[in-house]
């Protein structure tokens, strides 16, 4: 294993879960620049979340695990191997990546210390516990960097610094022409396709019933599946812009970008919003390991909202009354402060 820290050349961040998880995982890219500003930053992710990594100016290279794994056993060796990394920093573990990476000899395997394969997989190991730590998903990411000499207790706060997203760019005029400069640009994606607790579509309706339509455009988004659960809330709100099932990943985040901002559970969605700077705004059930202490929507211009409450009698159902309980006017009056001020 080398020890001459200054002749990393190229480092894998291996990410290959959710969107949102991804975005909390850019910062480390960031972080390792700064420390070592000529070495190559590849992240290893899953196919459906390349635009978004695309975005991050701190990634040189992404790697499609989704090609990777419809390969033969060897030539998904080879692909691992053809990186010529340095290193390999196990953020989601994957115990077929960890074997592809010690096969594939690279030199440093990072991992953490509770996964049994890592024992024989990884040559670093990190006591990191996520489920019952205090930290931010974020803050824990950027723990894994230890083993590099990067300087790991970072403040939550200050790691919205560490995005590194570039602007985005419009990928079609219709998004653009969608936007409505004279009133506030709020978009609502209320599923989550199972990943989070949600806060439940009559809430999202009262929501949209306090919201005057000469202050707000209100957008709704999700995938066309959800667009399906969400017809309801459309016919009842027939001034709202439908995109369910009509933006890709590319284009929501361009969206988003050019809206002045999201209201959501934890989501993908909400963590572009927040890494964007817009207005995030997450909807949150107070139960750990789901709760915002640990997924809150990191950003200049991001917040969320929980119940004080203790919820541990909603932790065996799918969903969550403490946050079903979360009154929408509570949203309504965060979103008429900022909205007066732009």
């Amino acid at each position: 294993m080398r020890t001459d820290r200054s002749t990393y050349r190229n480092i894998i961040i291996s990410r290959t879960d959710s969107i949102g998880d991804v975005v909390l995982t850019l910062p480390m890219a960031a972080s390792i620049k700064a420390k070592y500003p000529d070495c190559q930053v590849s992240f290893l992710g899953r196919k459906y979340t390349q635009p978004i990594v695309e975005q991050c100016r701190s990634v040189d290279k992404f790697i499609d695990w989704d090609s990777v794994v419809e390969l033969e056993p060897k030539e998904q060796g080879e692909a691992i191997r053809s990186v010529e990394a340095d290193v390999i920093i196990h953020v989601f573990p994957v115990k077929e990546i960890a074997e592809l990476a010690k096969e594939a000899s690279i030199p440093l395997r990072v991992g953490t210390s509770h996964r049994l394969y890592h024992l024989t997989t990884c040559n670093k190991l990190i006591n990191l516990g996520r489920k019952n730590s205090d930290l931010h998903e974020a803050q824990l990411n950027i723990k894994l960097l230890k083993p590099l000499g990067i300087e790991t207790d970072l403040e939550k706060d200050s790691i919205s610094d560490l995005y590194n997203l570039k602007e985005p760019e419009i990928e079609t005029s219709y998004i653009r022409e969608l936007i409505d400069s004279s009133r506030f640009n709020l978009i609502l994606h209320p599923k989550s396709k199972g990943s989070a607790r949600e806060w439940g579509l009559e809430n999202y309706s009262k929501l949209i019933e306090t919201l005057s339509v000469d202050k707000f455009k209100i957008f709704v988004t999700g995938t066309a599946e959800e667009g399906e659960m969400l017809k309801g809330l459309m016919d009842q709100h027939n001034y709202i812009t439908d995109l369910t099932g009509k933006l890709s990943l590319a284009e929501l985040i361009s969206f988003i970008n050019l809206a002045d901002g999201l209201v959501a559970a934890s989501t993908g969605p909400l963590h572009i919003s927040s890494a964007l700077g817009k207005y995030a705004m997450g909807i949150y059930s107070p139960m750990r390991p789901i709760h915002p202490g640990r997924w809150a929507p990191i950003g200049k211009n991001a917040t969320f909202f929980v119940s004080e409450d203790a919820c541990e009698d909603c932790r065996k159902m799918d969903s969550c009354a403490c946050m079903i309980g979360i009154s929408p006017d509570v949203v309504t009056e965060y979103l008429l402060s900022i909205a007066s001020a732009k």
